[in-house]
């Protein structure tokens, strides 16, 4: 399983399309990491309907500190690499500090992942 750790929230002032866009580009390394045989996992996937099951629809509400860095933490539990991709973010560099610590290889395109060979999607 590969974190994709990139921006989300960075730089968009927490405008849902500019929202939206980044998560489209993290979600675009998805299918060539399954293609290689890697599970893809981006914390989003896990933080955001975690945070609709506890009401909360705008990623600035105070409780999304309390779920977003955190799920990514615990992910990173169970993964067994990082795909960082470019762009600033706290949260991803974060992901990254944790990955190193715990001896995970972090990636910083998707050419340097195992198996992965960059195509056009299918």
């Amino acid at each position: 399983m590969i974190l994709i750790a990139g921006p989300y929230r960075s730089g968009t002032g927490d405008d849902p399309i500019l929202l939206r866009q980044n998560l489209d580009r993290l979600e675009a390394a998805a299918w060539p990491l399954f293609r290689a045989g890697h599970l893809p996992m981006i914390g989003e996937w896990v933080a955001l309907p975690v945070l609709a099951s506890a009401g909360v629809t705008d990623v600035a509400h105070p409780l999304a500190a309390d779920v977003m860095y955190p799920t990514a933490e615990r992910l990173l539990a169970r993964c067994d690499a990082v795909l960082r991709l470019p762009g600033d973010s706290r949260g991803a560099d974060q992901d990254v500090a944790i990955a190193r610590e715990r001896g995970l290889p972090v990636y910083t395109s998707l050419a340097e992942v195992p198996g992965v060979t960059v195509a056009a999607p299918v």
